[in-house]
């Protein structure tokens, strides 16, 4: 969850079938969800997104029957720091990996894929959300073309939007509810600080639940993460003076954070002793180091450092040594 806090935050709180049915029901048309089967509900396996983006982008699939026939429910979160303006083009490309992966277990027909997408971006959502947003000229402008060009459109869920008011009406289990809380908030230390004492009756609701302590740990892990700002005494401090209730909790936590420190702390001392040690044997067999293999030798792994450092000794050349 490190590395990701925001991937792992989104799945622990949707990816229950449970879950991901309340937030479909909330923002689906009415017609729609009624013709779904909820019981049907299933998570599907898999994620959609470019390796590239899953910094940027959490997936999470469902299949469901709808008016008898099997269909996909797909729920996007973007956890990017601004909007997307690709975003039609992007979730397009999503869900055609989607129906490749059905066509290739399943065979056609295809089954119908509906998709929504949550984000918590700073500022209301300004982008498009078909694909014809983002052609010109506009295929409505020219009567008997909108037809012939590719479209979708995606329903958004723009937490910026939803004030504490809002988030408390929509008809959500408290797990989920407090996810979407800290997810809208999660780039305001200060906030996240306040929503502490504002949704402390929510937090005691989830903890009161099976496996709330699981999920408050969640909660608050994420919290500790991206409040970067706050040290582990001021965390645990704040919970003590918030919620005591999850103290304990609290405590675990700042100490799991503090030994990732110690071996993040580790892990960089060890590369950084490596790096130097192989830019002085390689500048005493090679000369000087120009700055493109300096670069290649800062950006490596451990492994790859230590790989280069057995090779120094038989290596006749820096390509030789650099080669794959």
């Amino acid at each position: 969850m490190t590395s990701r806090p925001h991937d792992a935050l989104f799945k622990a709180a949707f990816e229950t079938p449970e879950h991901a049915t309340s937030i479909f029901k909330l923002f689906l048309p009415q017609e729609v969800t009624d013709a779904i089967d909820w019981a049907s509900i299933a998570r599907e396996s898999g994620t959609f997104i470019d390796p590239d983006l899953v910094d940027r982008h959490s997936d999470l699939l469902f299949s469901v029957q709808l008016a008898g026939a099997p269909a996909l429910l797909y729920l996007l979160l973007e956890h990017q720091s601004t909007h997307a303006p690709d975003m039609p083009l992007r979730m397009a490309e999503y869900l055609l990996r989607v129906w490749r992966r059905h066509q290739k277990g399943h065979g056609l027909p295809l089954p119908l894929l509906l998709p929504a997408l949550v984000t918590h971006a700073p500022g209301s959502w300004t982008a498009s959300r078909s694909l014809h947003g983002l052609v010109e000229p506009p295929p409505a402008s020219i009567p008997g073309l909108s037809p012939l060009v590719l479209n979708h459109s995606t329903l958004v869920v723009d937490l910026t939007e939803a004030d504490d008011a809002t988030l408390r009406d929509w008809a959500l289990a408290a797990f989920p509810k407090l996810a979407l809380v800290v997810l809208r908030d999660g780039r305001d230390p200060q906030q996240l600080r306040r929503d502490l004492e504002r949704w402390r009756d929510t937090f005691r609701e989830v903890l009161r639940a099976p496996n709330g302590a699981e999920a408050v740990t969640q909660v608050l892990r994420y919290v500790a993460l991206v409040t970067g700002d706050m040290r582990f005494e001021d965390f645990r401090a704040t919970i003590q003076e918030q919620l005591p209730e999850a103290e304990e909790i609290a405590m675990t936590i700042a100490e799991q954070l503090r030994q990732e420190g110690l071996q993040q702390g580790l892990q960089q001392g060890l590369q950084q002793g490596r790096s130097e040690t192989l830019v002085k044997q390689l500048t005493l067999k090679f000369g000087a180091l120009s700055q493109a293999f300096k670069a290649r030798i800062e950006g490596a792994s451990l492994d790859e450092l230590d790989r280069y450092l057995e090779r120094v000794l038989t290596a006749e050349s820096l390509e030789e040594l650099f080669a794959n």
